[in-house]
């Protein structure tokens, strides 16, 4: 059910968005399965226009939001590739906006990336002094992310931790450190459900270990 109020406009430059995500992504698939990467970042824009949309102090840049969350992994994702996506290519393309709140929630801009631990403690304490813009994306990707891994790992067992580079205890130091910055910088229903699907994955991992 829909209903006509006064929102932010979400247009053509979405749908680029999306199109550029395609083909970035193309031969992408989640860890362990034969998902297409694009369903991640699809559900990530979802619960960051929703998020955005009852904040009014992103009201004003909501598709901005919107794109970014779509496009959010875009750069990280293709750094290691014969032709990476940029930064500089995305505010080309899509603007100033939208090209600070990519930067934001990336941790790896070079190649080779930085090891996993020092691009994961630099990155949470970016997260500390992060805009709003950048932590209404950040928290849509952790709340898909840590969902995702609840429900895997629900039905696969320990042997689904297996999936990862870093194993079940460093999963648990991060989503930990993300959930407890996320609930103090951005609190509400949003990072509450992040807590709340964070000590699921804990307990999970917890009985891999």
């Amino acid at each position: 059910m829909s209903a006509k109020v006064n929102v932010g406009e979400i247009g053509e430059r979405f749908t680029r968005a999306v199109d550029l995500a395609r083909e970035a992504h193309q031969d992408d698939v989640r860890k362990g399965t034969r998902i297409p990467y694009l369903s991640h970042l699809l559900a990530v824009a979802s619960l960051a226009i929703e998020d955005a949309s009852e904040d009014t102090s992103l009201a004003d840049q909501l598709e901005d939001v919107a794109i970014a969350a779509m496009l959010h992994d875009v750069v990280e994702d293709t750094v290691d590739k014969e032709a990476p996506v940029t930064v500089e290519d995305l505010e080309r393309q899509f603007g100033a906006v939208v090209a600070q709140i990519v930067a934001g929630c990336t941790d790896a801009h070079t190649h080779p990336k930085p090891e996993w631990e020092c691009r994961k403690r630099a990155y949470i304490e970016h997260l500390k002094i992060a805009e709003p813009n950048v932590l209404c994306v950040v928290l849509a990707d952790k709340r898909h992310n840590a969902k995702c891994i609840v429900n895997d790992a629900t039905r696969i067992g320990p042997s689904f931790w297996e999936r990862f580079n870093a194993g079940p205890k460093k999963q648990i130091w991060y989503y930990s450190k993300v959930s407890e910055v996320l609930l103090e910088r951005r609190p509400g229903a949003a990072a509450e459900e992040l807590q709340h699907s964070v000590r699921q994955l804990c307990g999970l991992a917890e009985r891999a270990l």
